[in-house]
């Protein structure tokens, strides 16, 4: 992938250090290989981020960093990626997750109606948490694992792209 794409949304290591957030990990965030843009450490990262963003939990970027952290993959790019599961997205990802998750285990999907409130939240949640998070944890693993694919892919192909391209070049300029 072209890194300067990549490289011109990404913060600097040093403004993801600076981050309050994110000083509680302290010399974690000195490690070369989060900030390396390499075809392993895009499509990890890309992973992490996916997946976490499936998860039905609060604190998503906060898990993304240690995810990334743990498995030494770009760390500004898997916080960014969180981001698939915003206020616009997050009702129909959690909505066919909890659809998944009951069909998985035979259960009848309950009939509920969501509301914003912590009546509704101590109430309903307590009915719908099993079939949520089994059918987030399926969904985020095969969409992380997809998007490392992807990725591999497409990196390769573009790799591969520049290759042969370099190679017309040569060849016209010998001509």
């Amino acid at each position: 992938m072209p890194k300067s794409i990549i490289r011109r949304w990404l913060p600097t290591p040093d403004q993801v250090r600076a981050n309050k957030g994110l000083r509680l990990f302290g010399s974690l965030l000195h490690d070369p290989n989060l900030f390396h843009l390499n075809r392993h450490s895009v499509s990890a990262a890309v992973a992490v981020g996916v997946f976490t963003s499936f998860l039905p939990l609060p604190g998503q970027m906060v898990i993304a960093a240690l995810l990334a952290l743990w498995f030494r993959c770009n760390l500004p790019l898997s916080m960014i990626l969180v981001w698939i599961s915003n206020p616009v997205t997050m009702p129909a990802i959690f909505y066919s997750t909890y659809k998944l998750g009951a069909w998985i285990l035979g259960t009848p999907p309950l009939d509920f109606k969501l509301e914003l409130s912590w009546e509704w939240l101590t109430g309903e949640v307590g009915k719908i948490w099993l079939p949520l998070f089994f059918g987030s944890l399926l969904a985020g693993i095969f969409f992380a694992a997809a998007s490392y694919f992807a990725m591999q892919g497409l990196w390769r192909w573009h790799v591969v792209k520049r290759w042969k391209m370099r190679i017309a070049q040569r060849r016209s300029a010998i001509s």
